[in-house]
């Protein structure tokens, strides 16, 4: 399963892990609060994996492609970096599933903390609309990644502030309740 941490304050390297010190380790009950949810799966067999269909299937993740970001393979890499790296939410669910390569996804948690996720070969996560969150690659520089939908993508993020946008009231509500 995938590991998650509090991050530091630091604006240095974006790539570099930021465990806040004394480091404060976050359950995955804890990401399950903030509705993320994670598997651990079989990359090297994801056309024919069981439970990969199976995730689908339950879930609704009918559309799916693959990126690989890397300075060799992504037009505007740079720009890109920064565009994922910056505060946003979707009125989609995110879900991503790291078949190469590794980085992080940064969610804010219930204070409005950062909390660093980190992904790696085999991981899957699914980030529920609303959440406020970022990406960014890891020392490594490299992912290669399936993204999945339910119907045709929608690819807009909205910056924040977005608190106005219903996918983030519904958050919102969706986190009272679980408190």
């Amino acid at each position: 399963m995938v590991q998650a941490w509090y991050m530091d304050q630091s604006e240095e390297d974006q790539k570099t892990p930021h465990r806040a010190q004394p480091e404060q380790r976050v359950p995955a009950q804890q990401l399950r609060e903030l509705g993320v949810c994670s598997w651990k799966l079989n990359p090297d067999n994801y056309e024919t994996d069981p439970e990969l269909a199976k995730i689908r299937k339950e879930r609704s993740y009918s559309w799916m492609d693959i990126i690989t970001i890397h300075k060799d393979t992504l037009p505007n890499y740079e720009e890109k970096l920064k565009i994922f790296y910056e505060e946003h939410l979707h009125l989609d669910d995110e879900i991503r599933y790291i078949l190469d390569g590794s980085g992080y996804f940064d969610v804010r948690d219930k204070e409005d903390k950062w909390i660093r996720i980190s992904m790696e070969k085999g991981d899957m996560i699914t980030l529920p609309a609303g959440i406020y969150h970022r990406f960014t690659l890891d020392e490594n520089d490299y992912v290669k990644a399936m993204r999945l939908f339910v119907g045709k993508p929608i690819w807009t993020p909205y910056n924040r502030p977005a608190d106005k946008h219903e996918a983030r009231e519904k958050y919102v509500q969706f986190l009272a309740q679980t408190a």
